[in-house]
């Protein structure tokens, strides 16, 4: 089979931290958000190729990205646009890749902003022991949590009802943004959107699946992150320092308190702060300055400031 890593969105929830960076290289301790999926996909040997789905104007990232990486399996497919309004829709462009790449395969999609608590391998064990397409599934409490998400019902592993972004979600089980997509699956691709139906969320071609055939739902526990807001990449750090504190052996820590969830990355410099719940990039210079779920991209110079849940932009000069 194959796989396709979705990283084609602009995340401008994120901005100004993602403006010129796509979100997937944010920075989780040592690795970043797409680290973690591409080493998976690299050492499972049932996936012979990773095709990771970006537009035009990230592609040159990904393509300094990957050559500093010793990864085999992840291949450039391009989008041709370069900004939020020129998107074919995540689905819109699932088909362009599919006929773009010749995938004749069964299909893993995943999206490259998702923080995993299972295995990559134990889906596609799931999916492997199906005979459709099978959507990953996570149980985010209550129902009123449900809302911007897939909502499904289930018998057993059977989706008995899905629905996209309800109003009145009737059950807190959500579809994340992990498929497994057979090759006859892939195949219907033209025909849904020939239909004009929704070429945007993946969600909505799931939905018009689920009403004409089997579709089975792995469910797992622990967490899930989908990082498209400044707090989801807060949240998705702290659970993975699992209430530690990461510091980059080449930065500078002087004077100061960092609590939990705090990464001090590449040869950021911190002196006489308390800093909490926040991430500091490469080359920033924190002084005299109290922190809370914030995020401080790289080349920033902040001195006596007190900041909660900001975000301060590459190469900011701010002083209190």
């Amino acid at each position: 089979m194959d796989a396709v890593v979705l990283a084609g969105g602009y995340a401008t929830r994120l901005w100004p931290i993602t403006r010129h960076r796509p979100k997937m290289f944010l920075p989780i301790g040592e690795e970043t958000v797409i680290d973690i999926i591409f080493a998976e996909l690299e050492a499972d040997a049932r996936v012979e190729r990773v095709f990771v789905s970006t537009n035009a104007r990230f592609a040159p990232h990904f393509e300094e990205f990957l050559a500093a990486r010793a990864y085999r399996k992840p291949q450039l497919s391009i989008e041709q646009t370069t900004g939020e309004d020129e998107k074919f829709g995540v689905i819109g462009a699932l088909a362009q890749l599919v006929e773009r790449e010749g995938v004749t395969d069964d299909l893993v999609v995943i999206a490259g902003d998702n923080l995993l608590s299972f295995a990559v391998g134990e889906f596609i064990d799931f999916f492997e022991a199906t005979d459709g397409p099978v959507i990953a599934a996570y149980d985010v409490g209550e129902p009123a949590a449900a809302r911007p998400y897939g909502v499904i019902e289930l018998d057993g592993t059977v989706v008995t009802a899905f629905t996209e972004k309800p109003e009145r979600p009737e059950s807190s089980l959500v579809s994340i943004a992990c498929y497994g997509l057979p090759a006859a699956t892939l195949q219907l691709l033209p025909a849904y959107l020939a239909d004009g139906n929704n070429p945007d969320e993946p969600g909505w071609f799931i939905q018009w699946l689920q009403a004409a055939r089997t579709v089975e739902a792995f469910t797992f526990d622990g967490a899930w992150f989908d990082i498209g807001t400044p707090e989801s990449y807060l949240e998705a750090v702290a659970w993975y320092l699992e209430g530690e504190t990461y510091c980059s052996p080449d930065a500078t820590v002087t004077d100061s308190t960092l609590g939990p969830g705090t990464q001090v990355l590449g040869t950021a410099s911190v002196t006489g702060a308390t800093i909490d719940a926040s991430v500091v990039f490469d080359g920033a210079e924190i002084v005299d300055a109290q922190m809370t779920d914030s995020i401080v991209d790289e080349g920033a110079r902040l001195r006596g400031l007190q900041l909660e849940a900001a975000l301060v932009g590459a190469y900011s000069r701010i002083d209190g």
